[in-house]
């Protein structure tokens, strides 16, 4: 079966402090995804602020509209470095989504590495062709847009 990657970076004219703050807290979660995937958290009681063994639950409409449910562990965490989500059920045989923080010259260095598998074998690789890494680029230029409006754009020529 195979296995892809997405490598996404962004420079954010922020402080550690202040990205961390944003991205640590589950319910930005919803803010950062497009509204066409039509994700809702569905886990009560969410804390402000993520930890290593947390559950977070969410229907979501990857493809076609069709309603799905999702469970992700947050299985690693570093405070102000990084993060790591897991899927426990969902749409992909499996995906492993490192989020990682790094201070530099006005601002921080965010990058994402999304390891993940498509269902269905043959036919996933061909959806994941078709559909499935077209659209994780557009959640992720999404996301990357979100973030220039909350933080700010900073200098376009560190984005790597």
């Amino acid at each position: 079966m195979a296995f892809y990657q997405l490598h996404k970076k962004q420079f954010v004219p922020a402080s550690a402090d202040e990205v961390w703050e944003f991205i640590s807290n589950p319910e930005n979660l919803k803010v950062i995804t497009p509204e066409y995937m039509g994700f809702v958290i569905t886990s009560n009681n969410l804390p402000e602020k993520m930890y290593p063994g947390m559950i977070i639950t969410y229907t979501v409409k990857p493809l076609l509209g069709i309603k799905m449910k999702w469970v992700t562990e947050i299985t690693h965490i570093e405070e102000k470095r990084y993060f790591v989500d897991e899927q426990r059920s969902g749409p992909y045989s499996m995906w492993h989504h490192q989020h990682l923080i790094e201070p530099v010259e006005g601002g921080v260095m965010m990058t994402d590495i999304v390891s993940y598998k498509p269902p269905g074998g043959f036919l996933g690789f061909i959806a994941n062709s078709l559909v499935i890494s077209r659209q994780l680029e557009d959640i992720f230029n999404y996301r990357e847009k979100v973030l220039e409006k909350i933080f700010g754009r900073g200098d376009v020529d560190r984005l790597i």
